[in-house]
């Protein structure tokens, strides 16, 4: 027997006497990990940190004049459509690196330290939360600067902040799955494209949804993304909370109630 398959049945066996409070203990540790990743390179963060202002900018001066007579105008709606679109695209990085610390074998090697199992997975997925809170943060900064003034106060922006976290920490959890099933890292990334292209660019994120056919609004009127958006919108601009908060938020609890048992069923499996 090997040195390398002696030191994983001897991790396996002390990770069976893990207990919640070490589970969690764990978990925060290998978050700090992946910040220290991210610190160590900075290139990481390249997509949270261009992509806000280049969206911005570009949608804001293309459509801008063409939906909202100017860009002051189209500032309040354009703000958080890109705030969603940003940081929910984010998450897509969540199951790449996933599948690329996996074929690494970085995981591999975790398997010989006495920690709980799931603690690699649930680490990453903590650790992501940087560079939504990041992303979030730039777009804000980003809309401010080009005079976007929300009316609903800095209390509702926060929260509406906290809201697109929670949602795309929640969705992070598909994307997990998928770093976990598939082969690849670029198979990873072009499925969630695939999944996420058409949700936010066929929803209301850049432009009324009735200004859209008819035969197209019923898909926008139901897409999660739209629902997220109106949210994000009625927080910002008018501090006010509609039913949209809360279907995302119900939305958000459905994704992690699904797709993290059968994520960690998968991860346990893999590893």
């Amino acid at each position: 027997m090997s040195s390398s398959t002696i030191n994983q049945v001897a991790g396996r066996q002390l990770r069976k006497k893990t207990s919640f409070k070490q589970s969690v203990s764990n978990s925060l540790t290998m978050a700090y990990r992946g910040v220290l990743k991210i610190r160590r390179t900075p290139e990481q963060l390249f997509d949270v940190t261009l992509q806000p202002i280049i969206f911005t900018l570009m949608f804001t001066y293309i459509f801008g004049g063409a939906i909202s007579g100017n860009v002051q105008n189209y500032l309040p709606v354009i703000i958080p459509g890109i705030l969603v679109q940003t940081v929910i695209t984010t998450s897509i990085v969540t199951g790449v690196q996933l599948r690329e610390d996996m074929d690494k074998g970085v995981f591999d090697r975790f398997k010989s330290l006495p920690i709980a199992r799931i603690a690699p997975l649930a680490g990453a997925l903590l650790a992501d939360t940087i560079r939504y809170t990041i992303a979030t943060v730039l777009t804000f900064t980003m809309g401010y600067i080009m005079g976007y003034r929300p009316e609903g106060g800095l209390s509702h922006v926060v929260l509406a902040a906290l809201l697109v976290i929670v949602c795309a920490w929640a969705i992070s959890w598909i994307f997990a799955f998928f770093g976990v099933i598939a082969r690849t890292a670029s198979s990873v990334q072009g499925i969630s494209m695939i999944v996420l292209f058409p949700l936010t660019f066929l929803s209301n994120a850049f432009v009324p949804a009735d200004t859209l056919p008819n035969w197209l609004q019923w898909f926008v009127k139901i897409n999660p993304i739209s629902h997220l958006v109106t949210a994000v919108r009625d927080l910002a601009n008018s501090g006010t909370v509609g039913w949209d908060l809360f279907a995302s938020l119900i939305g958000a609890a459905v994704i992690v109630a699904i797709f993290a048992p059968i994520t960690v069923r998968a991860y346990m499996r893999r590893t």
